[in-house]
């Protein structure tokens, strides 16, 4: 896992994400599970327990997939940065409409946007070649 730039970063990020996903159970308290205001996460960071949800799904793909291997990690990468930077967009159409279930603010745009350039940049940038079983050297 040292070897791959994919692997470390869904490791960490996924280890992130699930910690992200957990502690916001403990601002979401009385928030229906779908709803377009919820507590605040950090201070700053609007979750509702749908968003949780979602930051547990997202890492734990991203951790499972780091500690498989090259290819699920740089898949997996590329995949929930797409996702991301998808979602860091539409964040800043949908912020004050119905359409905000998961519960969107200013500086969850701005976080899911970083997190889609790290881990798309990685994803594309990082373990070129890649065979089942690593990094080609």
């Amino acid at each position: 896992m040292k070897n791959s730039p994919n692997r470390l970063l869904g490791v960490v990020f996924g280890a992130v994400y699930l910690l992200v996903g957990l502690l916001g159970f403990t601002v979401t308290g009385g928030v229906d599970f779908i709803a377009t205001d919820g507590g605040l996460l950090l201070g700053i960071f609007e979750v509702n327990p749908l968003h949780n949800v979602a930051h547990l799904l997202i890492g734990a793909v991203l951790l499972i997939a780091g500690l498989a291997s090259t290819p699920a990690a740089k898949g997996a990468n590329g995949v929930i940065g797409a996702a991301y930077l998808l979602l860091g967009i539409v964040g800043f159409f949908i912020a004050d409409t119905a359409a905000n279930i998961l519960a969107l603010n200013t500086a969850d745009h701005v976080l899911h946007l970083g997190s889609a350039l790290v881990l798309l940049g990685v994803a594309i940038a990082a373990d070129k070649r890649v065979t089942a079983s690593g990094p080609v050297r």
